[in-house]
């Protein structure tokens, strides 16, 4: 992987996770926004994992 392209991809991934992770905390647990926002938060995550996985395993 390019490693610029692998930078681009974390700091989407990292935006992601991190913008979902502050909205869940001005939401209330029983609303659709604090479910769209904590499954962004775990895509977010997920998508960090993977990244980190692909560029070890081309290290």
């Amino acid at each position: 992987m390019n490693p610029e392209a692998g930078l681009a991809w974390f700091r989407i991934a990292l935006f992601i996770s991190l913008t979902s992770g502050a909205l869940i905390l001005f939401q209330k647990p029983d609303t659709a926004e604090f479910i769209i926002s904590v499954t962004s938060l775990v895509i977010g995550l997920i998508f960090i994992a993977l990244i980190a996985l692909i560029v070890r395993r081309n290290n």
